[in-house]
């Protein structure tokens, strides 16, 4: 089998698990055989790649197919159940690759599986309790939150958005406010705190095509951390460079490097602090 059994193949593992407990409830029994090594591959057995067998081996067969011949047969020198039945439950926990083509499925069977079972029920209702729905309704009522909260977040974007480039801020300050003249270039610095860093690009964009001619610097502070953002409008370009004066501020803020394009460049760093400073060091840039 060369493909991952991941949840998006939960219907796979379902059909492996109903395959595996259908021959446990045949409850058939377990028959071993010694014979050579040989013997027992010519005769379908299932041998390991890298196991080292003797002379002698024991083949063990069990469950039934739709044939006259087992479903299983392999070399194994463990214990085993003495009937299908014995093993009570199969349930996968997980897979993964041990070779080229080969990967090992993880279960649990008898009370272990029971056991695992019975406390993936309790976290599912304790679920259910705190959604205030039923157990059936879980994934209905989590899909509908996470939807919810998308819509949250996207008006919750769009407000910062709309605070930053037109009204007022948390700071008292609007667009207007954030220009400061820099050498005869039109700069907009701004720290905005508490904004998710992947907010900042949109918010640039939208300010480019507000401004029309500038080069616009955003620093947003979470945590003590501070992420940096500079765009320069397309007539601006030739004399400021974003890559350039984006490292300018990461240097300040305590950050190395930086990178993007001429025109939308975006670097960080780990001194929040010196937010302010950052965008005076980007401003003196520009005036030399």
């Amino acid at each position: 089998y060369f493909e991952p059994l991941t949840v998006e193949h939960v219907l796979e593992i379902a059909r492996i698990e109903a395959d595996v407990n259908h021959q446990i409830r045949r409850n058939t029994a377990v028959t071993t055989t010694l014979m050579s090594p040989e013997e027992a591959v010519a005769q379908g057995a299932m041998a390991l790649f890298g196991e080292n067998y003797g002379d002698e081996v024991r083949v063990l067969a069990m469950g039934a197919s739709d044939g006259s011949e087992p479903y299983s047969v392999e070399l194994c020198g463990g214990t085993h159940a003495r009937r299908t039945g014995d093993i009570g439950h199969f349930k996968i926990i997980g897979e993964a690759a041990v070779a080229a083509g080969v990967r090992r499925i993880e279960a649990l069977t008898g009370a272990a599986a029971e056991a695992y079972l019975g406390g993936r029920e309790a976290h599912l209702m304790a679920a259910a309790g705190a959604l205030k729905t039923t157990a059936a309704e879980v994934p209905a009522r989590v899909a509908a939150l996470i939807g919810q909260r998308k819509t949250l977040e996207r008006d919750l974007t769009e407000a910062r958005r709309a605070a930053v480039t037109a009204g007022k801020d948390q700071d008292g300050g609007g667009l207007n406010e954030a220009l400061r003249d820099a050498g005869g270039v039109a700069y907009y610095a701004r720290r905005i705190d508490g904004i998710p860093p992947k907010e900042l690009r949109g918010l640039a964009d939208e300010l480019k095509t507000r401004l029309g001619s500038a080069v616009i610097a955003l620093v947003a502070v979470n945590d003590g951390k501070a992420a940096l953002m500079v765009a320069v409008t397309a007539d601006l370009t030739a004399a400021n460079n974003a890559v350039d004066l984006v490292r300018v501020g990461a240097e300040t803020l305590g950050g190395k490097g930086g990178g993007g394009r001429p025109d939308m460049a975006q670097a960080g760093g780990p001194d929040g602090a010196q937010a302010d400073a950052a965008l005076d060091a980007i401003g003196n840039s520009i005036k030399s």
